[in-house]
């Protein structure tokens, strides 16, 4: 998919004033991989006329068609890549309860896998596919340089935001043999609350009817084992690759920013930041930082494609943001 960019003035942390650009309509149709083509007004898989409005004011085209010309996250598709996905989700809503992911924390909180450098890891993902995706089967080095590339396009001086777009997926790499190859269930997909009722909005939840915390009286009611306004960092969310990664920035000191953290950890946790469910557990630093989240996801979503990155291009810009915001080699 090719995905265009604008370049725009530097709008700093004032990301709730985004408004649609006026320039929308001077931006050319979309060419995707395949022969799929985008118009400014197109039609999108339901055959309603969309117009092309979802051009933001800092110039990133949000595209309604994904790389198999099918709608984002559209996990209702007939396809072999859906009936992927939908047994992934299947296995992940049995399998994640609240005992299982306090149990893997405790032991990745550990940090005794291995000892390599950011650049390093990000170079292992090259071995990782995502089974949960129904955008992408590409190798997930990609989607990490597309997303980073993207937002600093339209945010050059938030460094910490482009550091924090190449590294969101890195806990990935406990699907790898020395990380213990973790199944696809325990490591990538969305994420979602243990200890309380799962809610409507999760991808699939029918399954949740075979995930014992489901019964448990203690688990299955809106605030469950937590009061509202507790704040994220007091609830346990299903295990994988985000809340691994942030375990490894935060225990090797990263100066990272809160909102870096905060994206690291629930990037994933869609049904917060797209349905808004969970809300009433949040305090004020979540709110403050679920609006840099929001800002976030539209790359780390929309600017999956087949186009490669080259590599050797942007790699010592990344090295130098790696060098500021992290020591030279992390406990994993």
């Amino acid at each position: 998919m090719t995905i265009l960019f604008e370049q725009h003035d530097q709008l700093g942390s004032q990301v709730e004033d985004q408004n649609l650009s006026s320039k929308a309509n001077d931006i050319n149709d979309l060419v995707l991989d395949g022969g799929f083509v985008v118009p400014k007004d197109h039609k999108s898989n339901n055959g309603v006329v969309v117009p092309n409005d979802t051009v933001s004011s800092n110039g990133f085209i949000a595209p309604e068609i994904n790389s198999f010309g099918q709608t984002f996250r559209d996990y209702n598709a007939e396809s072999e890549r859906q009936k992927t996905v939908e047994e992934f989700y299947r296995l992940n809503h049995i399998n994640q309860t609240y005992d299982f992911v306090k149990k893997m924390r405790e032991e990745y909180g550990k940090l005794d896998k291995v000892e390599m450098s950011i650049w390093e890891c990000c170079e292992l993902l090259n071995e990782v596919v995502d089974d949960s995706d129904p955008d992408l089967d590409e190798p997930q080095i990609e989607h990490l340089l597309q997303t980073a590339e993207a937002i600093r396009k339209d945010y050059p001086d938030e460094d910490w935001l482009h550091l924090t777009a190449l590294i969101h997926d890195l806990g990935k790499v406990l699907l790898l043999p020395s990380f213990g190859e973790l199944p696809q269930w325990a490591v990538v997909g969305d994420t979602h609350p243990l200890g309380c009722a799962f809610d409507e909005s999760i991808v699939h939840h029918k399954y949740f009817k075979e995930n014992p915390d489901f019964y448990n009286p203690d688990y299955n009611t809106k605030c469950g084992i937590y009061s509202e306004g507790c704040g994220l960092d007091n609830v346990v969310v299903s295990w994988g690759h985000d809340d691994y990664m942030y375990l490894v920035a935060k225990e090797n000191g990263t100066t990272l920013p809160s909102a870096a953290l905060f994206i690291i950890r629930y990037h994933s946790f869609y049904p917060l930041h797209r349905a808004g469910a969970y809300t009433h557990l949040m305090n004020k630093e979540d709110e403050e930082n679920l609006k840099w989240l929001k800002v976030f996801n539209k790359y780390d979503l929309y600017s999956k494609s087949k186009v490669r990155i080259d590599v050797d291009k942007v790699k010592p810009y990344y090295l130098s943001l790696i060098e500021k915001y992290f020591p030279a080699k992390l406990r994993w």
